[in-house]
């Protein structure tokens, strides 16, 4: 029998909640920088920075998800994803260690989860006493997710 697969993720904190992003995804994290604002552009997008030559949008994840805005602090950091056709970074309270997630502990995401629509979480895993939640990035970076969640929180 073959060893366990496990998914290696960095884990971000959004409210003192944990969320993963594949560690494969992962471009670079960064402390916080200027950011060049972008005019006519959703509010969660903050603008863009130029990272080593690349122009790169910079994204809210607190914003993203509905959550209300907090001061930037030492933790406060860029995670620089790299996405199929472009790079992305996303502005995140802390990101502080990666960790092996076993394939086999991943459970699919239930219909409500806090603050967050349950369409940009991929999976829930519990690792130890931890409840670390998979973020679908693709669905993160939907208009259309974005436009849908909105319309549900203005009924």
């Amino acid at each position: 029998m073959e060893g366990t697969k496990n998914q290696q993720s960095i884990i971000i904190e959004l409210e003192k909640e944990e969320y993963a992003i594949p560690v494969e995804l992962i471009g670079g994290i960064e402390r916080m920088q200027h950011i060049t604002r972008v005019p006519k552009t959703a509010e969660f997008v903050k603008g863009v920075i130029n990272l080593r030559g690349v122009v790169t949008p910079i994204l809210d994840l607190r914003e993203r998800f509905g959550m209300d805005p907090i001061a930037q602090t030492d933790s406060t950091r860029i995670i620089i994803v790299h996405m199929e056709k472009f790079d992305v970074g996303f502005i995140v309270d802390a990101a502080y260690d990666v960790l092996d997630i076993p394939q086999e502990i991943i459970e699919p995401a239930p219909k409500v989860i806090g603050t967050v629509d349950a369409d940009y979480i991929e999976g829930v895993a519990k690792v130890d006493k931890r409840l670390i939640m998979l973020l679908q990035l693709e669905n993160v970076l939907s208009l259309e997710s974005y436009e849908k969640a909105r319309e549900g929180t203005h009924l």
